[in-house]
């Protein structure tokens, strides 16, 4: 009996001390993570030759706001500043490409499809993308050529393609449903 009571007693110890090692070891993992989450990208980056994609989630929406009015003593700027649009309330902030094109006049254009939102600047013989979001789930992917933009809206069997092409004259968009 005594010797039934010492491993009950050391089993006993050992479920104590492992219980407090994963519980201290959680903590500390808890305290450390906590301080370095970040939410993922929202904007979905473009690249020159390659194509990207991005998944469809429920994002708090966001209201782009135009930076305040500066004193008539202050230099005006070389250039002039762009604005994008406001989203829908079921949809991200958008975020502007990153490298711009030069031609760019300025001519921005939103194209809203079953599958998300797409919107160009349009420029006289180029266009440049300002930002895709994918609708509620629906993914997307990016494809980008220096003579044209695609963008393609997936959900299921359904999509939907967004191509802005410049290689005949002036940009025009077709909007695909398959």
């Amino acid at each position: 009996m005594a010797a039934m009571l010492r491993g009950l007693v050391h089993v006993l110890a050992w479920s104590l001390a492992t219980g407090a090692a994963v519980t201290l070891s959680w903590w500390g993992v808890h305290t450390v993570m906590a301080g370095t989450a970040y939410d993922p990208p929202r904007a979905l980056p473009i690249t020159a030759a390659g194509a990207t994609t991005q998944e469809s989630r429920p994002l708090a929406s966001s209201t782009h706001r135009p930076p305040p009015a500066k004193s008539p003593s202050a230099k005006p700027s070389a250039s002039p500043r762009r604005t994008s649009f406001a989203p829908s309330p079921s949809a991200s902030a958008p975020a502007p490409d990153p490298n711009p094109s030069p031609s760019a006049s300025g001519q921005v254009k939103s194209y809203d499809t079953d599958g998300g939102r797409v919107v160009f600047d349009l420029g006289p013989a180029s266009a440049t993308l300002v930002s895709a979001t994918p609708g509620t789930g629906w993914s997307m992917q990016v494809w980008k050529t220096e003579t044209w933009i695609r963008v393609e809206f997936t959900s299921g069997a359904n999509r939907v393609s967004v191509i802005c092409a410049w290689h005949d004259g002036p940009p025009h968009v077709d909007v695909g449903n398959y």
